[in-house]
């Protein structure tokens, strides 16, 4: 308890010693057991358990075994492997391992020093357990004669301190301590010998240290008594010193040991042997027992041990011996490339961090000296990461610019560390570095505007277009779903739909052409990231026309109670206005054209229809057999791929007193001739629309054509109500082809002999057309 209490006051003071120059520094015996507590680096450092453990505190050690270990729990520095203090610094005076503590986030290293005190663990042990002397019987009295020593690895007061003899009459022990402190023992001859009465002694000599309980070793020795070898071998120094290269070649001269014996033939030829190795300099240098040259047996190491001590021995043929110390002192070179250690490591660091974040922690060290352990370290430049080194040694990886990973996903960054030795050696690390994706690019279409053309009456769900986006994000950030963008006509949002994962765009009901001929719709396409990005494109739908609607007879009224009845003169001649048959058709394009034909009369060969104007005329004057009252069936026929009709009746009255209007007749040539022309007009859009396939410019350009055109009726025809039309429907063509505009408000007037229709621009002013008037009537 005692011997704890002393060591325990050591540790102390050491504390106190270390922490007064910023470090730590714990005193530290050897052969403690695995898990022993060292000291508290917790309290000793004013660290808090939470925080080691956040800031991912750890034991570092430099080029050497991590002999103890941080525990987390307790903030205790322990002992995780066994500490031999004679392995470790074999028979240095003060055994000192460097570690640090480092602690990251920020990056803070302290300095770790354990002084490994020496522990009274080895027993003294000679070379030999068996010691041979060989003495002639006329060696005077007081004659000292030289003993191997015991060696100890241990130090100070545990090394070899005394030796002792067992009892004998001839022989006394006396310890010899020479300019280095080493002790050795020396047998001191007390009695005279008489080979003739005994040839041979048998001694024991045991070798104890200082330690508390001492330890010990024994060797025998065997005295064989000779005749006349009084001369013992004499080195020429006490101790040689050499230097030697490291990573000298096998057989490279190291030292010469000179020892001479004044003694003549066989007592005079002396051996040369080590007397103690030790394991690091075992098997790397090797004596010639009779030259005494020390050559390199082995490799050469500075950083396994700068300086080898070996203790030499002379001795001659008649067993007498010698010592001497031989140490050789190791010059280090550059044989070692920088070590790049990687502390810590981010395998991924997100493309929004901001410049400075620490992605790697290097601990970058070379295990040579002077210059050859000077180490620079360095990256590419052309890379948005850098170096820094705040504290020697260590490097932290950090970024340096902006990063995104659409650009570069991934970085293998090279680290380069090059020496200050010459030849400069270097090693390269490599870290690899993923870029993890923020949501910071919005989905983009292929096109800002699709256009799709669908036919009217197709079924519900009819694929229409299909709209595509990229995203240059990745994972969920890249995921899009597509959707009707808000805000639009009720009407246009519930005739579409579209999927979300695939961005077709399909029709929620059938499109009626009649109703709309075209749709504009958005479509939204929004990422999955958080917060998500989106972008809208626009879908420009346009119905085409099926020819699905039946001509509808406007004038005249077709009622199943009454038929109006036209009256036309006696005296009417030939290509005589006698009436107008008026007709609608809701299509549109060529759909829409309408055509006018007799299928029944009276009297045939009496009246005629204009085949595009449906205008009914005389094909000859009347005369007496005709029947005054006539009936024709007329058929309007549209346009379309399988033609729709529908069939008119007309009742026409032929009246004596009925006077003959000649403005109904006479320009009838000016009308055949603008039939003529309307006919060949009507050829020409057809061959447009067969060759362009365009039936939208098709039904433009008809427009504008049938602009052209008059229509006649004379001041007799009745007035048409709009009720007889479909709403929104106006005739402003001479084909009898009613048009849906928005842009007219259409009205019947009478009283006028020149205009048969008047319509005018909504909240503007309004025009009539007619036929030009060749006299000037009002």
């Amino acid at each position: 308890l005692e011997a704890d209490y002393c060591w325990l006051r050591f540790w102390g003071i050491m504390l106190l010693f270390g922490a007064s120059f910023g470090d730590v520094r714990y005193s530290v015996p050897e052969e403690m057991e695995r898990g022993s507590v060292i000291g508290n680096l917790a309290r000793d450092l004013g660290l808090k358990l939470v925080e080691i453990v956040e800031r991912r505190a750890r034991i570092v050690a430099e080029g050497t075994r991590q002999l103890c270990e941080l525990d987390y729990g307790s903030g205790s520095l322990l002992v995780s492997e066994r500490i031999d203090r004679e392995e470790l610094c074999v028979q240095a005076a003060v055994c000192v391992l460097q570690y640090q503590l480092l602690l990251e986030d920020p990056l803070k290293v302290y300095s770790l020093v354990l002084d490994i005190q020496d522990m009274n663990d080895n027993s003294p042990a000679f070379a030999t357990g068996k010691i041979d002397l060989d003495l002639v019987e006329s060696t005077v009295l007081g004659r000292r004669f030289p003993l191997e020593s015991a060696h100890d690895p241990d130090l100070g007061t545990n090394s070899v301190r005394d030796y002792k003899l067992s009892h004998n009459d001839h022989f006394a022990l006396e310890i010899n301590t020479q300019m280095n402190g080493i002790a050795y023992p020396e047998l001191v001859l007390k009695k005279n010998l008489d080979r003739e009465t005994q040839a041979e002694y048998t001694l024991t000599i045991s070798g104890v240290d200082g330690g508390n309980p001492a330890r010990s070793g024994t060797a025998s020795v065997h005295i064989h008594v000779l005749d006349a070898n009084d001369n013992v071998p004499v080195f020429s120094q006490r101790t040689y010193k050499a230097s030697l290269i490291e990573n000298s070649a096998t057989g490279v001269l190291v030292a010469t040991l000179n020892a001479t014996d004044l003694d003549d033939g066989v007592y005079g030829e002396i051996t040369y042997y080590f007397s103690h190795v030790s394991d690091k300099t075992r098997g790397i240098v090797e004596i010639d027992p009779v030259s005494g040259e020390v050559r390199v047996a082995g490799q050469v190491d500075y950083e396994e041990a700068s300086a080898h001590e070996l203790d030499v021995q002379a001795k001659d043929g008649g067993g007498q011996a010698s010592h001497c110390k031989l140490i050789i002192e190791v010059i280090d070179v550059n044989d070692n490339e920088p070590v790049i250690a990687v502390k810590s490591a981010s395998a991924m660091v997100s493309e929004d961090s901001k410049p400075g974040t620490m992605v790697a922690l290097l601990n970058v060290y070379d295990l040579d000296t002077g210059n050859s352990g000077r180490v620079k370290c360095a990256i590419s430049n052309d890379i948005p990461f850098k170096l820094i080194s705040e504290v020697k040694n260590y490097y932290m990886l950090v970024t340096d610019g902006i990063l995104d990973r659409e650009m570069n996903p991934h970085y293998n960054i090279t680290v380069t560390a090059i020496d200050s030795g010459s030849p400069e050696l270097f090693s390269r690390n490599v870290i690899s570095i993923t870029v993890g994706d923020v949501n910071d690019n919005p989905p983009t279409f292929t096109q800002s505007e699709y256009t799709a053309k669908v036919w009217e009456n197709q079924h519900r769900g009819t694929l229409v277009i299909r709209v595509r986006a990229e995203d240059l994000d990745a994972g969920p950030n890249a995921k899009i779903l597509y959707s009707l963008s808000e805000g639009m006509n009720p009407e246009t949002f519930s005739s579409l739909s579209v999927n979300a994962e695939t961005g077709e765009l399909f029709t929620s009901r059938p499109f009626d052409y009649e109703q709309a001929s075209h749709y504009q719709v958005g479509v939204t396409a929004q990422d999955g990231g958080n917060p998500p990005l989106s972008s809208t494109c626009t879908v420009r739908v346009f119905v085409g026309d099926h020819n699905d609607n039946t001509p509808v007879v406007l004038y005249p009224v077709q009622s199943s109670g009454f038929i109006p009845e036209d009256l036309v003169p006696l005296e009417a001649p030939k290509g005589y206005l006698v009436t107008k048959v008026l007709a609608v058709d809701a299509d549109s394009g060529h759909n829409a054209w309408l055509s006018y034909h007799v299928v029944q009369a009276s009297q045939p060969n009496l009246f005629t229809v204009g085949l595009h104007s449906g205008e009914i005329r005389t094909v000859r004057p009347f005369v007496e057999q005709d029947e005054p009252k006539q009936t024709l069936v007329i058929t309007v026929r549209d346009n379309g791929p399988q033609s729709l009709s529908a069939t008119a009746t007309v009742n026409v009255v032929i009246g004596d007193d009925v006077p003959v209007l000649n403005k109904l007749f006479e320009n009838t040539d000016d009308d055949s001739q603008a039939s003529y022309n309307l006919t060949l007009y009507l050829k020409i859009a057809l061959a447009t629309v067969s060759s362009l396939l365009l039936v939208l410019i098709s039904a433009v350009l008809y427009f504008r054509m049938c602009r052209r055109g008059f229509i006649y009726r004379a001041s007799s025809l009745p007035v048409f109500p709009t009720a007889y039309g479909p709403p929104r429907y106006a005739d402003v063509s001479r084909c009898g082809t009613v048009l849906k505009d928005d842009r007219y408000d259409s009205f019947l007037t009478t009283g006028s002999w020149k205009g048969d229709f008047r319509f005018g621009l909504s909240n503007g002013p309004h025009f009539s057309h007619g036929r030009k008037k060749k006299k000037d009537e009002s």
